[in-house]
């Protein structure tokens, strides 16, 4: 493939080590507990999947639909914004609908960058935050966040020593995998930051229902002369257990917006229009589904930091996200995130995500998902209680 210049620009596949050993133990009948991917293991809610079958039935909802979404969705993506932020938006030209948060923004990406174009990104980061801008040919300069970090002051020292000018400011808030979160104040100085330094500005607000001990998640779009410099991504996958569905959207600043919807119109004809119908139910419908989710991830997420501590491996409980970040303990930090994430794997049969998967700044680093059970979870720390005892 070394003809194909944007697939040369990706490096090997971090995860694809682990995930390999994994499949391995698993052919050879080892029961694995897998906090890997953050992948939801919750049924879609009820109501949802009737709308579903019953949108399915109508042989009208079997044709092509809009590459920008529906009409009625985009109303109820509007409605959501000013029910749960106060922000309004043009539902016809702030909003465009996506498949799934990630397709869309490596789709922006795609149509605002040039090569030669210089991003901004966080490390450790999702990876499609920088990736979706070298597919696009830019160049990433790398933010380092974290609990111990200024990113305002790193923010400066970036922009200051890079030429050309940065274009673009990727962040990503609640954090993954970090779980870092932050106030609204933070984003008014990133909407001021982006103005003094002509940057645009992509938030992806994944995690925005994946909040705990009374900690609310703002929405970037709340800050004052925001949608003069940016968009805010949301994807239903982790608020309402929709992964596989693929349903995301885009709003905000409106050229952003309808240059987005543009080059969409050139690659897709949109969703399924009943599973738009149905994410439609989702947004307007009763909300008391979202919070049982969040219930339960909270308790998994207790499970799993009193477990840890209980063994000595300390970790702080995450105020957002379905994840866990947790440092490597220090007798075993020489080996990186990857051998230890191998390791883990071989002697408490668990499986966690290698922090240098997200990024040099995260290899001290891994990733648990809160993907399974409690029951799961406290097999799991038995697991790691064994080994980490050796």
């Amino acid at each position: 493939m070394q003809q194909f210049a944007r697939v040369h620009r990706l490096p090997p596949y971090v995860f694809a080590t682990v995930n390999k050993l994994k499949m391995e133990m698993r052919h050879q009948g080892a029961d694995i507990v897998d906090l890997g991917m953050g992948n939801p293991d919750l049924p879609t809610p009820k109501h949802i999947v009737d709308k579903l079958v019953e949108a399915v039935q109508k042989p009208a909802n079997h044709r092509y639909s809009a590459s920008k979404g529906i009409n009625g969705l985009r109303l109820a993506i509007a409605n959501w914004y000013l029910n749960r932020f106060g922000v309004e938006l043009d539902h016809d030209q702030e909003v465009v609908v996506t498949m799934g948060a990630k397709e869309g923004l490596a789709h922006l990406a795609l149509v605002m960058l040039s090569p030669g174009d210089v991003v901004l990104a966080p490390d450790p980061a999702y990876p499609i935050h920088p990736f979706a801008s070298i597919i696009a040919g830019a160049d990433v300069r790398r933010i380092p966040i974290g609990q111990d970090r200024d990113f305002f002051e790193d923010l400066q020292v970036a922009v200051k020593q890079t030429w050309p000018k940065p274009k673009l400011l990727i962040i990503n808030y609640p954090h993954n995998p970090t779980t870092v979160v932050v106030d609204l104040p933070f984003f008014q100085k990133i909407v001021d930051f982006a103005k003094e330094h002509e940057l645009y500005v992509i938030h992806d607000l994944a995690y925005a229902d994946f909040t705990f001990d009374g900690y609310v998640a703002p929405s970037f779009l709340q800050a004052k002369g925001a949608k003069d410099v940016g968009v805010e991504f949301f994807s239903l996958s982790k608020s309402y257990s929709m992964a596989g569905w693929r349903v995301g959207f885009c709003c905000g600043n409106q050229d952003m917006v309808q240059a987005l919807t543009r080059i969409k119109s050139y690659l897709d004809y949109g969703i399924f229009q009943p599973i738009q119908i149905a994410a439609c139910i989702a947004l307007n419908g009763p909300q008391e589904c979202v919070r049982e989710i969040m219930d339960i991830h909270q308790d998994r997420r207790d499970a799993l930091i009193d477990g840890l501590n209980r063994i000595g491996w300390e970790v702080p409980p995450p105020k957002a996200t379905m994840f866990v970040w947790a440092e490597i303990p220090e007798p075993f930090r020489h080996l990186g995130s990857v051998e230890f994430s191998k390791l883990m794997l071989k002697e408490a049969n668990v499986a966690v995500s290698p922090g240098l998967g997200f990024g040099q700044y995260g290899d001290n680093h891994v990733r648990f998902a809160l993907v399974e059970n409690r029951q799961r979870i406290n097999q799991a720390v038995r697991g790691l209680k064994d080994f980490l005892g050796k």
